[in-house]
């Protein structure tokens, strides 16, 4: 769009465009409509990893990626046995392309839950808590609803660590007018009833952490459409880094 300097239009001109500019600002949809122009579409889990993925020159810090198994080619990633599991990317040592996905920031990810898309009023973050690295669905907005964990890697240690979801959380795909589009939802079909002591490390004993093993590639995913939206409860939030 070409720039327009306001300073050369006349008075009239000017308040025509102001008037314009807020015409559309009140008929823009709001955000909370947003969720019916997409749909949500089943993947096959097993064709998924989610990983806390180190950052940083010391790996002090995290964040998410999740990697795909599209073909049965080579494996796209291992992950080794106990808690937490140590995660090899191998996808990072040969070109994937049309062999595995991996997706790294919002541009290939959102959290939704039910039928509503919270990619601009959610972002998801990894934290360390205690003794574990938690995947945590983040408010961006006043009044978006509650924070939520979304998934952990039930231990700490250096590298790649395997994030496993929470009871109620699933991947999904973002379809649009029927089809798959190359974003994933990080997907709950309602908003946690009860979660204030989620952030909490688990009691379970945590298991010495082994080295990777080879994952075995499976078959591509078959989507099918769910939605179904509820209202969120209050929940106080957890430590952030």
């Amino acid at each position: 769009m070409t720039a327009v300097n306001l300073s050369l239009l006349p008075r009239a001109g000017l308040a025509a465009l102001t008037l314009l500019a807020t015409s559309l600002a009140i008929t823009s949809p709001a955000p909370g409509r947003a969720s019916a122009l997409f749909a949500a579409a089943e993947v096959d889990q097993q064709n998924f990893l989610m990983v806390a993925a180190p950052i940083g020159s010391k790996g002090e810090k995290a964040q998410l990626n999740i990697y795909e198994q599209l073909k049965p080619v080579r494996p796209c990633f291992e992950v080794g046995e106990g808690t937490p599991a140590l995660v090899n990317p191998l996808l990072a040592t040969f070109d994937f392309t049309g062999i595995c996905n991996r997706y790294i920031d919002a541009n290939g990810y959102s959290v939704r839950v039910g039928g509503q898309d919270l990619a601009t009023s959610y972002r998801l973050m990894v934290t360390r808590s205690g003794g574990d690295m938690l995947l945590l669905a983040f408010p961006t907005k006043a009044g978006a609803g509650p924070e939520m964990v979304v998934a952990r890697t039930r231990g700490s240690a250096p590298g790649f660590l395997k994030l496993q979801l929470e009871p109620g959380w699933r991947l999904m795909r973002r379809q649009f007018g029927g089809r798959n589009l190359g974003h994933l939802y990080v997907y709950a079909d309602s908003w946690p009833g009860t979660a204030a002591t989620a952030a909490q490390p688990q009691p379970a004993a945590v298991e010495p952490a082994q080295p990777p093993t080879a994952a075995v590639p499976v078959k591509e995913a078959a989507p099918a459409a769910g939605q179904r939206p509820l209202a969120p409860p209050a929940v106080p939030p957890a430590t952030k880094l």
